[in-house]
């Protein structure tokens, strides 16, 4: 399996002050991950994944009471971003194997979690527009930090490990696959995050939703009680 060709210069121009606050935002994580991790890209992923699959599972709850309090059909939302928040923790899962995280990152990841999950919440209850721009915005700048990733193996910066197996039945990757391979998929991942929470922003704010890039194709997780059964 090979990733998707993706675009990697999507970006969202700012439109009004909500777009706005979601882009700065945006911006000053951006400045706190590079400040305390630099280039150590093994260990910005391993924290960042943590932070990443709060908002889909935020989203999905919060459309999964609306819609029983409504009675009405989601329209796939819910579906969409438990399967966000399912992808981004393998995600994490991944680059646990790469870079164990230390105990002051299990620490961060710890306060990060609890600090942003309730952020998110409020935000998404206050304006789930404002919430998918954020998500779109973030999932813009991992697909940059990616792009970096990439080019510090291609350079030699970072080892080239072979893949976690893990990874390698996630994705299907090839036995002989290597942490490229990985962070190859991982990227195309997230350029489907991007734009899908930007067209759930856009359809919210009643403008075209654009085109969504492709996802790459994994296996579909299933639970115990179903491999049982």
């Amino acid at each position: 399996m090979t990733a998707p060709l993706i675009d990697l210069g999507v970006h969202h121009n700012p439109r009004g002050l909500s777009d706005r606050v979601a882009f700065g935002f945006t911006k000053a994580l951006r400045w706190s991950a590079d400040t305390f991790f630099a280039e150590r890209y093994g260990h910005r992923a391993v924290v960042l994944e943590t932070v990443a699959a709060v908002p889909g599972m935020v989203g999905a709850t919060i459309n999964h009471l609306a819609c029983l309090r409504r009675i009405c059909d989601d329209k796939g939302w819910i579906k969409t971003l438990m399967d966000e928040a399912e992808n981004e923790r393998m995600h994490l899962m991944t680059f646990i194997e790469v870079s164990q995280p230390t105990r002051f990152e299990r620490a961060v990841i710890i306060g990060v979690q609890w600090v942003f999950y309730l952020f998110f919440f409020a935000l998404y209850l206050i304006s789930s527009k404002t919430a998918h721009r954020v998500v779109g915005y973030f999932e813009e700048e991992a697909v940059i930090s990616y792009t970096h990733y990439l080019a510090e193996i291609d350079e030699g910066r970072s080892p080239n490990v072979p893949a976690p197996e893990i990874a390698k039945k996630y994705w299907g990757l090839p036995e002989d696959a290597t942490l490229r391979d990985v962070v190859l998929v991982v990227r195309a991942d997230e350029a489907h995050h991007r734009d899908v929470n930007h067209g759930f922003a856009n359809e919210l704010a009643g403008i075209p939703v654009g085109r969504i890039a492709e996802c790459p194709p994994h296996v579909t997780l299933e639970p115990n009680w179903k491999k049982a059964a």
